[in-house]
C-alpha cells in the first residue's frame, strides 16, 4: 500500500489510521488529499524527501519482517518448484513450473501486503521508491531484508533436498550458463551474456508495465480489487518466466531471474557457476526499472499522479540542489 493513496505494493501505511494498528477499507483516503498534499511536497528538506525518518522508525523495521519471512518463502517455493517441475516426467516442465510460480505469487503477495505492502522483490522496492510511492530509505531496508530471507529460503531448501539434486538443479538458481559433459570433456552452455542482459531488462520492464503499474494506479487499484491486481501480478510473471526459459531453449539458462533476492540467495548458499554473470540479475532489472519510472514522467499527469508523491526521485533531486519549485 501506498501512504495517502489507494495503492497496492507500496507500504502499509495507507492501511492504518493515525497510526493505530487498526485496518482500514482499501481505498479510505479520497483522492482531494493526494492532491492537497502534492502541493506541500515541493519544499521538502533532502532528508524528507530520502525519508531518512524510516531508518529509525520501529513500524518500518516490523514491516520488513514480513518482506523477510515472504522473501524466505517465495525462495523456498519457488525453487522447490524449478527442482520438482524438471525432475517430474512432463511433457512440458516449463509451463507447469510458470502456471504453479503464478499461483504461489499471488498466495505469497496476499499474504504480505496487509504487513508491509507485499514486495518481496527488489525490483518493486526499487521502482516504488523512484515513483516516489515509498521513500528510498523504506526501499533500502525492504531490499536488505529480502536478500536476506532469500539467503535463509535457500538454505532451507538445501537443508531438505539432497546435495545430488542440489548440485544437478543449481538450488533451483538462476543460472545463465551451466558446465556440461561433452564429447571431448566439460563444455560450458547457456545464453551469452548479452542476450541475458536483454532477456532481464525487457521482462522486468513488461513485468512492471504488464502489472506492477495497475497496483501502482490508485483508480485501476481501486476499480479491480486487491485480489484481481495481485492475481494479475501473478499471471504476468507466471508468462515471462515461460516466455524467457522456452523463447532461448538454451540448456543452462534457467529464464529471466526479475528477482535479484531470489537470485542472491541461491548464489550466496550454493555458489559457484551461479556468481558467473551474477551481476546481470541485478543491473538488468536496475535499467528496467529506470526506464519505467522515465515512462511514468512522460505520460499525461492526470493518468498517473507522478508529481503527488512525497518521495518521487527528481523530487529528491531538486531538493538536493536547492531547486524547489
Amino acid at each position: 500500500m501506498a501512504s495517502n493513496a489507494s495503492h497496492v505494493l507500496g507500504d502499509e501505511e495507507s492501511q492504518l489510521s493515525g497510526g493505530s494498528n487498526r485496518v482500514q477499507p482499501f481505498s479510505s483516503t479520497p483522492k482531494k488529499n493526494i492532491d492537497d498534499e502534492g502541493k506541500k511536497h515541493t519544499s521538502l528538506t533532502v532528508a524528507q524527501r530520502l525519508g531518512i525518518s524510516d531508518f529509525f522508525s520501529l513500524d518500518v523495521w516490523r514491516a520488513s519482517v514480513g518482506e523477510l519471512l515472504g522473501s524466505a518463502v517465495l525462495v523456498f517455493m519457488l525453487d522447490t518448484i524449478v527442482i520438482s517441475t524438471f525432475e517430474s516426467d512432463v511433457k512440458m516442465p516449463n509451463l507447469i513450473m510458470s502456471i504453479l510460480i503464478a499461483i504461489v505469487i499471488t498466495i505469497l503477495l496476499l499474504a504480505v501486503v496487509p504487513v508491509s505492502g507485499g514486495h518481496i522483490n527488489p525490483v518493486i522496492s526499487f521502482s516504488a521508491a523512484l515513483v516516489g510511492i515509498i521513500s528510498m530509505s523504506r526501499a533500502i531496508i525492504y531490499m536488505v531484508a529480502q536478500c536476506v530471507g532469500a539467503i535463509l529460503g535457500a538454505l532451507a531448501l538445501k537443508a531438505v533436498v539432497s546435495s545430488t539434486i542440489a548440485q544437478t538443479f543449481s538450488l533451483g538458481g538462476c543460472t545463465i550458463t551451466v558446465i556440461a559433459p561433452g564429447p571431448n570433456g566439460p563444455i560450458t552452455v547457456g545464453l551469452e551474456m548479452a542476450q541475458a542482459l536483454w532477456l532481464e531488462i525487457f521482462c522486468t520492464f513488461v513485468f512492471l508495465f504488464a502489472s506492477i503499474w495497475m497496483a501502482y494506479d490508485h483508480r485501476q487499484a481501486k476499480a479491480l480489487g486487491l485480489v484481481t491486481v495481485l492475481s494479475i501480478v501473478g499471471i504476468v510473471l507466471g508468462l515471462l518466466v515461460f516466455i524467457s526459459t522456452t523463447v532461448t531453449m538454451k540448456k543452462g539458462y534457467a529464464g529471466a531471474g526479475m528477482n535479484p533476492a531470489r537470485c542472491f540467495g541461491a548464489a550466496v548458499v550454493r555458489g559457484g557457476h551461479l556468481w558467473d554473470g551474477h551481476w546481470i540479475f541485478w543491473v538488468g532489472p536496475t535499467i528496467a526499472c529506470v526506464a519505467f519510472y522515465v515512462y511514468t514522467k512522460i505520460i499525461p499527469p492526470k493518468h498517473f499522479h507522478a508529481d503527488g508523491y512525497k518521495y518521487d526521485f527528481i523530487g529528491v533531486v531538486k531538493a538536493l540542489f536547492g531547486l524547489h519549485e
